[in-house]
């Protein structure tokens, strides 16, 4: 380019100000910038009374300054020390103070074994002393899950071994899988996460939360401080399967159960079907003969209820038999003497009866007379002529009356 070209361009007059901030739009612009992970050995780590902590991030041959705030200090154990190899996870920006760039720390990983287990103890002692691993705290589990969630990888060997043997022991059982990232830096926000969808699953019995083997280092995401505190705040029983068998993490502490493998936590969340089955076989039986033995004693209680039974109905109806007999014997006494009673005044009766009858008048040699179906009480109701019927004790006889004799009544004088 010529001297002549070079003064044709248009030139932009900034303030310090101004460039700053256009510099610092560049950076906020960037998605990079926003999130991103550094890896750099810690130089001139200091805490400030403020509760922020401000570092040098060391690389082969340059540096950065680093920042971290206090709402996210306070999840990095007293661990950094000058020399630590780490990994810092943050966003990078401009410190318009100073007119540098800055990386502004969210999390730091340790990285080197050494520094990742001087930074597993510190976070240890600090939870103990809060409780977090009591076995107080220890929930046990559902004997017969029906819904399990499956925090993992879901392209991991861990989350294939779990399905095989939960087809195998348990088909019955519903399995959700929650993937997350389970190694590298991204792995513990995942977690935190995949547990926080897992709160709000409804009908959930338990969760497990696996991974396959793999070095120290890889295990790293479950000694972190955000996870644990998710395993124990889950509001359902948690397993953890993770790493080896000789491998514990802060994660295996806080769960509510703890196995060696994926596998091995599969065993022992899921029933096995052929032990159910027998279980269900001796039931079943047990039921049966409960049953057996219910009917035989009910049947013979019913023949001794049956037998007892007739036996008081034979002495009641023997009893009822007896005051029937007495009843019966009084009655027929009661019954002859009022007959007798009522004999003797009948008699009596009929005796004054038959004094009065006409029949018995008759039968003393009377006889009484009709004329037309009525009786003639005096001779002065017939004249000659009339037919007439008289009757005797022993029959009767039609006549016709030849002559009325009239008897004259005297007169009585009372001298």
């Amino acid at each position: 380019m010529t001297k002549a070209m070079q003064l044709r361009l248009p030139k932009i007059q900034l303030t310090v100000d101004e460039l700053t901030f256009h510099i610092q739009n560049l950076f906020t612009s960037d998605a990079v910038f926003k999130s991103v992970v550094v890896a750099g050995e810690i130089s001139e780590f200091k805490r400030h009374t403020s509760g922020h902590c401000y570092f040098t991030l060391l690389g082969e041959e340059s540096r950065v300054a680093c920042a971290i705030f206090k709402q996210y200090a306070g999840f990095v154990p007293k661990w950094p020390d000058n020399g630590d190899s780490v990994l810092i996870e943050g966003s990078v920006n401009v410190y318009p103070q100073r007119g540098t760039y800055q990386l502004y720390a969210r999390r730091i990983v340790p990285v080197g074994d050494g520094a990742i287990e001087r930074a597993r103890q510190e976070l240890k002692e600090k939870l103990e002393k809060e409780g977090l691993f009591a076995l107080a705290l220890k929930r046990a589990f559902p004997p017969y899950p029906s819904k399990v969630a499956l925090i993992t990888s879901p392209t991991g060997a861990a989350a294939f071994d779990v399905i095989q043997v939960a087809r195998r022991r348990y088909p019955a059982c519903t399995i959700v899988i929650i993937g997350a990232q389970v190694q590298g830096i991204e792995a513990p926000a995942e977690i935190t996460r995949a547990f926080s969808k897992a709160a709000a699953m409804p009908g959930l019995d338990c969760v497990m939360l696996v991974r396959g083997g793999g070095s120290r280092e890889d295990l790293v995401p479950f000694d972190d401080e955000t996870v644990v505190r998710a395993v124990r705040s889950c509001p359902v029983p948690v397993i953890t399967g993770v790493g080896h068998e000789i491998d514990t993490t802060l994660c295996d502490m806080a769960a509510d159960l703890r196995a060696s493998t994926p596998s091995a936590a599969a065993e022992l969340v899921f029933p096995d079907k052929a032990q159910l089955g027998q279980i269900l076989f001796g039931i079943a039986n047990s039921m049966e003969s409960r049953v057996r033995e219910q009917i035989a004693e009910y049947r013979s209680r019913l023949r001794h209820a049956h037998t007892l039974a007739g036996s008081r109905i034979r002495l009641c109806f023997r009893s009822s038999s007896s005051s029937l007999a007495v009843l019966k014997s009084s009655f027929c006494s009661v019954m002859g003497a009022k007959k007798n009673a009522a004999r003797g005044a009948l008699d009596v009766r009929a005796a004054s009866l038959n004094a009065l009858s006409p029949l018995a008048v008759m039968a003393r040699g009377f006889a009484s007379c009709e004329m037309g179906g009525k009786r003639v009480r005096s001779a002065r109701a017939l004249s000659e002529g009339d037919c007439v019927q008289v009757r005797f004790s022993d029959g009767g006889i039609e006549a016709k009356v030849a002559k009325v004799e009239k008897i004259k009544k005297e007169k009585i004088s009372h001298g």
